[in-house]
């Protein structure tokens, strides 16, 4: 009777147990939420970021807090992520050069296997610009002269690991031209160095280059998207006047450490989903040019994949070797 009574009460010990902690798992978040942005502040992806953060608080009854930790292209912040406690408190902000910088050099992480994908936010086009004082007036002015002289027109970019290089290689090799690289140590000085007409052209996404192109410092000869885009229908995509089947965006996702469960992962992309829906934030994207996407983590997974094979197989043709 006395060992019936004993095992009676451990079961319920153990049920008990078992029901407290549902609550505690469900409980997530129950403290503010580090959304971190691995480039510096003014950034399209750490506005788009602050955007996110201001909405997603509130949807999940907390704060989140945008911690910018820039350095190498992105690794320093990504790297920081992927080694953080997957508890659903360190989530990751990144962009395209997540997909390129494992091609270029050694990681001090796998993004694969130490990374899990939580929604791909938006895609944002680039424009490729000229200098207002340069002779070339069209995307075909401009393979023409690169054609009569190979490795002599220069494009700028924000770096090794950046999109505005990566695309313009994709371009060179779509196009059968070569044209000569000359990084800047981030995307400002880059994109001034076209303003300036230090360089003869270069690769930008629309947040940064409207500006310019409004006030008339720089001129858009085409633009990197599938189809023309609502703030530059005048401007031709790179498919339809160059290169058959070229498309290329600066895609803005959210990751959290491998091993957050999946309870977490799937409670904050739906959160994600709810604050990309709002009229107003929707609005903001659309006014940046940038197209809102809001995929599930699988979709997303895909994505990378297919974003991963495209940079590898250009920085092979390009014959780039990996640091």
């Amino acid at each position: 009777m006395k060992r019936r009574s004993l095992n009676a009460l451990m079961a319920a010990v153990a049920i008990s147990a078992g029901l407290a902690a549902t609550p505690a798992a469900a409980a997530w978040p129950d403290k503010p939420i580090s959304l971190v942005v691995p480039y510096a502040p003014g950034g399209t992806a750490d506005a788009l970021a602050r955007l996110i953060a201001q909405h997603l608080g509130p949807k999940l009854n907390t704060s989140v807090v945008v911690v910018n930790k820039a350095g190498a292209s992105g690794i320093i912040g990504a790297s920081s992520v992927a080694q953080a406690t997957p508890d659903g408190y360190t989530v990751l902000y990144d962009a395209t050069p997540l997909s390129i910088n494992p091609h270029l050099q050694k990681m001090p992480f796998d993004p694969q296997k130490d990374l899990t994908p939580v929604s791909l936010v938006a895609v944002t086009p680039m424009l490729l610009v000229v200098p207002k004082s340069s002779p070339y007036n069209s995307i075909q002015d401009l393979i023409k002269a690169a054609k009569e002289k190979p490795g002599k027109l220069t494009f700028s970019s924000g770096g090794q690991g950046t999109v505005q290089y990566m695309g313009a290689e994709l371009f060179n090799q779509g196009a059968g031209i070569k044209m000569l690289h000359v990084p800047y140590k981030s995307g400002g000085p880059g994109l001034m160095a076209i303003v300036s007409g230090e360089v003869d052209l270069g690769f930008g996404n629309l947040p940064a280059l409207t500006g310019h192109v409004s006030n008339g410092l720089v001129k858009p000869l085409a633009i990197t998207s599938g189809q023309r885009n609502a703030n530059f229908p005048h401007v031709p995509t790179i498919a339809e006047s160059a290169v058959k089947g070229y498309e290329t965006y600066e895609w803005n996702g959210m990751f959290v450490p491998s091993g957050t469960p999946a309870s977490v992962v799937s409670r904050l992309q739906g959160a994600v989903k709810e604050v990309l829906a709002i009229p107003e934030v929707k609005a903001k994207f659309d006014n940046l040019g940038s197209r809102v996407v809001a995929s599930t983590p699988d979709e997303f997974r895909k994505y990378l994949d297919t974003e991963s094979a495209k940079w590898a197989a250009t920085v092979k043709s390009a014959d780039i070797k990996k640091e």
